[in-house]
């Protein structure tokens, strides 16, 4: 960023008067700001990054008040980024207007296979956070745990079940989805169907998967004990409406077995249900 484009951001931000997805504003009046690791996290986990202007005082109408030290301002800044895993990289430009001294620091977003970029004092699941709007959220443990999956390419959907076995799966359903893969390809249909398992990712190295246990177990609670769905009827059309008596839910059913892999088709395996 030039000082010019640094200005015209000064401008624009006395305009709207608010923060944005990419940009983010820092009083430093003082000293610098202590905590920066949450902003440096979100902007670093975002394809487009962000910018960090030190001098504009949000909580007073969005005063210029310019920065402290801007040197001294640059040294912490770039401290606070070197304790980021990875570290961050910012660009930092300094702008003198009317006397006082203003402050920006673009933080780039860093390639997906290294995110998600956090705080190493609150580590990996504490210290990953994401830009909603102007706010830096934690990120959830499921959001972390995508980016892990993403960078070390786990397959959970073929991962082994101990337990399992192919006599525990439903012979009938499971000779039946043969049966239909078969259907129409004749190379397909030469091969027998140990090898098949294999090739479709019923079985794993002989070891029966994630995938076939939802999809033809009986009842996948067996192996999975605290898995299960619960069915609310509300009384109105959103959650947290009450009835006329003051009740939150009229009914609810547990769903389990045949009824819970009907719905696991229908939502991602891994999301809290």
């Amino acid at each position: 960023m030039t000082t010019d484009e640094l200005k015209e951001l000064l401008e624009i931000i006395q305009k709207n008067k608010c923060e944005t997805q990419t940009l983010e504003l820092k009083s430093a009046f003082t000293d610098c700001p202590k905590k920066l690791f949450d902003t440096l996290s979100s902007f670093s986990n975002q394809d487009d990054g962000g910018i960090i202007v030190f001098g504009v005082d949000e909580k007073n109408d969005f005063e210029e008040k310019g920065v402290y030290d801007p040197q001294d301002l640059q040294k912490k800044i770039n401290a606070q980024c070197l304790q980021m895993e990875p570290k961050v990289r910012p660009l930092l430009t300094v702008l003198e207007k009317d006397e006082k001294h203003f402050v920006a620091a673009e933080i780039p977003g860093i390639e997906i296979t290294e995110r998600p970029c956090y705080y190493r004092g609150k580590g990996r699941l504490k210290g990953s956070y994401t830009r909603i709007g102007d706010s830096d959220e934690p990120m959830t443990e499921y959001e972390v745990y995508s980016y892990e999956a993403f960078r070390k390419k786990y397959q959970d959907d073929i991962r082994i079940v101990p337990r399992a076995t192919l006599r525990s799966l439903n012979q009938s359903k499971l000779a039946d989805y043969v049966a239909k893969l078969k259907t129409g390809k004749p190379h397909l249909s030469e091969i027998d169907d140990e090898t098949i398992y294999e090739l479709m990712s019923v079985k794993r190295n002989n070891e029966i998967t994630l995938t076939a246990v939802m999809l033809f177990s009986p009842y996948p609670q067996a192996y999975f004990p605290q898995m299960g769905i619960t069915a609310v009827v509300v009384p109105g059309t959103e959650i947290g409406t009450e009835g006329t008596t003051g009740e939150r839910f009229v009914d609810n059913l547990g769903l389990k077995g045949q009824y819970l892999k009907c719905w696991i088709l229908l939502f991602p395996l891994y999301e809290e249900i």
